[in-house]
């Protein structure tokens, strides 16, 4: 399975592919998706460019899936309107290219790729090195898109095995400690 993993930002979106074959990971590709209102460009263009910029990804790429970050609310109420409006067109250039998204929370991503729910940002750039054997540390952004492929992988790994068992509706299967998924 290919998966897309989406850090949002305004100023900077990270994207990270991997394939997953079993339990095993392999890197695809990372990058970021840079606006600047140093450049000129107003908040409606910007957003096209996050818009374009992962619509680009998705047509060069093919993922089947994609896991997106969710938004939390900081102490700057404008930031968070900002950002939740970044993010707002990263999950709708993934649903207009037709992938499924999953949604998860900064704490999961830390929890499931470095196993504490608090870790730096350099202890999760280490742990994406470490699990995809990269020859160097990923950016911030582009690292914390990877590890929300990572955290997907392992999550609809687990949950895969469950719905074996016993089937569970589509919205709650992936309800992974307040993960959503759709």
């Amino acid at each position: 399975m290919r998966i897309l993993g989406i850090d949002p930002g305004l100023q900077c979106t990270g994207f990270g592919v991997i394939d997953t074959d079993g339990a095993n990971l392999h890197y695809v590709a990372s990058g970021t998706i840079q606006t600047s209102p140093k450049d000129g460009a107003l908040l409606p263009a910007r957003l096209k460019v996050l818009f374009d910029g992962i619509s680009e990804v998705v047509a060069r790429y093919q993922p089947e899936v994609s896991a997106c970050e969710i938004v939390f609310v900081n102490v700057n109420p404008q930031a968070t309107l900002l950002l939740g409006q970044a993010r707002g067109a990263c999950l709708t250039a993934l649903v207009a290219n037709h992938l499924p998204v999953a949604e998860y929370t900064a704490l999961q991503l830390k929890k499931a790729v470095v196993g504490y729910g608090k870790a730096a940002k350099p202890q999760v750039q280490e742990m994406v090195k470490r699990l995809l054997k990269l020859p160097g540390l990923p950016g911030k952004d582009a690292a914390d898109a990877l590890g929300l492929a990572i955290t997907h992988a392992q999550v609809s790994r687990t949950m895969l095995a469950i719905n074996k068992v016993s089937p569970l509706q589509a919205r709650t299967h992936a309800a992974y400690r307040d993960g959503r998924s759709y």
